[in-house]
C-alpha cells in the first residue's frame, strides 16, 4: 500500500516517534512524505521514504494530486490545532482540500496519533486490503 505521511511543524517529532514505534509495519509498504517530515523519519528509522517537496512549498499540493489520481491508500496527517495554524487561511484551505479529497476517495485518514494507531494495526491485520480493489498495482512485464 502507498502510505502518505505529513505533519505540521509542532507534530513532526510525534510523527517521527510514531514511525519509530511502528517501523516494522511501515517497512512493508511504500511511503511518501512531505520533505522535512520524510527526512526526519528516514534519519530516525532507516525507512525508505519518497521525499516530496516541503509542505509549505508544494508538498501538500503534490499529495493532493496523488490522491486525485488514486495513488494514495492511507494518509497519516498529524495536524497542529493551535490558533496559529487555524488563522493561516491558505494552510487551512489546503488542509481542508486534502481532507475533503480523502473523504471523496474513501482513503483512510488519521489526523491524530490515536486514529493512526488504529489504522496501522488494521493495516497490519489486513483489514485495509480492500484498497487494492480501488487502487490495484499491476506488474506489467
Amino acid at each position: 500500500m502507498q502510505i502518505a505521511i505529513i505533519a505540521d511543524d509542532n507534530k513532526k517529532e510525534l510523527m517521527t516517534q510514531f514511525c519509530i514505534a511502528y517501523c516494522g509495519i511501515l517497512s512493508k509498504h511504500d511511503l511518501c512524505a512531505t520533505g522535512t517530515t520524510g527526512k526526519q523519519i528516514t534519519e530516525a528509522t532507516g525507512l525508505s521514504v519518497e521525499l516530496l517537496m516541503a509542505g509549505t512549498v508544494g508538498g501538500e499540493e503534490q499529495l493532493i494530486s496523488r490522491i486525485e489520481y488514486d495513488e494514495i491508500d492511507l494518509l497519516l496527517f498529524f495536524r497542529d490545532t493551535t490558533a496559529r495554524r487555524v488563522n493561516n487561511l491558505v494552510a487551512k484551505d489546503i488542509d481542508n482540500q486534502l481532507l475533503f479529497l480523502c473523504d471523496k476517495k474513501n482513503i483512510p485518514t488519521a489526523t491524530n496519533i490515536a486514529t493512526a494507531e488504529v489504522l496501522i494495526m488494521a493495516l497490519d491485520r489486513g483489514d485495509l486490503a480492500w484498497r487494492e480493489l480501488i487502487n490495484p498495482r499491476y506488474n506489467i512485464n
